[in-house]
């Protein structure tokens, strides 16, 4: 009986050795892990700003700043940031605090556009909003068409 339990003992510290070596790899894969290799030769993403969150709007800028600096995509990008419902409160004249960060990004091959039917239903003039914005006919409808023509959805 002793010598199965000291062979049961044995059984279990070697289970729990390899257990733990197997971690540490797992751990030490982890670790050397440095992200996905871009491998096609363009990447096309459509950000949707349809919130008047101020953090909501600061984020979709950062984000998009900060993915036009990955060195994986560099070259390779195509970005728009469409704007609806809430969201075209980035794009008017009267908060001046986002107007160089998205003029920064048109200046950088980014697509900042806004939504007609937004501006219909709130009763919104053109005028209103700074005068580089581009215009789509409705957010969504930009929405579906690039997804379908395999462009990613970003919602910060």
């Amino acid at each position: 009986m002793k010598k199965q339990f000291t062979i049961a003992c044995i059984l279990v510290a070697i289970t729990t050795i390899q257990a733990k070596a197997q971690d540490n790899k797992l751990l030490l894969n982890n670790h050397q892990y440095s992200g996905a290799v871009a491998k096609k030769k363009a990447y096309k993403a459509i950000y949707q700003l349809d919130s008047n969150d101020p953090k909501t709007i600061e984020k979709a800028i950062r984000n998009i700043n900060n993915v036009l600096k990955d060195p994986r995509l560099k070259g390779h990008l195509q970005i728009e940031l469409v704007a609806f419902s809430g969201g075209t409160e980035a794009y008017l004249k009267k908060n001046s605090q986002y107007e160089k960060p998205l003029k920064d990004l048109v200046e950088k091959g980014v697509i900042v556009a806004q939504c007609l039917n937004t501006l219909e239903e709130k009763h919104i003039a053109k005028e209103e909003l700074f005068d580089f914005i581009g215009y789509v006919p409705s957010g969504n409808g930009e929405l579906i068409l690039r997804a379908n023509e395999g462009w990613v959805i970003v919602k910060p």
